[in-house]
């Protein structure tokens, strides 16, 4: 089974982030048969052996890039199906691209609770959610000042527990090169 692994904080060449072959052979030495980095973000497509989980692959590997790079940042992984999924219920399909900095979605932490009252946006305006799953947020971005906000930022502070956020653009390019 594909999956795609997406960790918070990694971006390749940078401070105490591990090289792309780093990242490659995490995969490998933790059950992959094949991995393949996806942009400098921290994305990962892999393949897993028969019997083992993409869940049990990104652990083994994260235990591989603590010891090995000193990276110590948690990850959440998605089947790649369960993400061509998403690109069939579209949740940017009618927002106008023009008037947005960015569509993205969070990956929650498997521990996350969603709040009953779910807020609709940040109180500045920068962040807005257009649609919860239990282990997705969809939102936009928008840039209040000088700078854009943050879903992750946002997300986490709300629930109170890591996650990661990546451009709705990735998502598409990943499923369409790989699925």
């Amino acid at each position: 089974m594909r999956a795609v692994a997406f960790f918070r904080n990694l971006n390749l060449g940078r401070g105490t982030c591990p090289s792309k072959s780093q990242l490659e052979q995490a995969f490998i030495d933790g059950g992959a048969l094949e991995a393949t980095s996806f942009l400098t973000n921290g994305t990962v497509v892999f393949v897993g052996r028969a019997r083992s989980t993409p869940e049990r692959v990104l652990a083994r590997a994260r235990q591989r890039l603590r010891a090995n790079s000193g990276f110590n940042e948690p990850g959440f992984v998605r089947t790649l199906d369960s993400l061509a999924h998403l690109l069939t219920v579209d949740p940017f399909v009618d927002v106008d691209r023009d008037s947005v900095h960015e569509c993205s979605v969070t990956f929650l932490h498997a521990d996350a609770r969603l709040p009953r009252a779910r807020p609709g946006s940040t109180p500045r305006g920068d962040v807005e959610v257009l649609r919860f799953t239990k282990t997705e947020v969809f939102c936009v971005s928008r840039v209040v000042g000088k700078s854009p906000g943050s879903p992750n930022a946002f997300l986490e502070k709300l629930l109170g527990l890591p996650a990661t956020t990546r451009n709705w653009n990735t998502i598409v390019r990943v499923v369409r090169k790989f699925g």
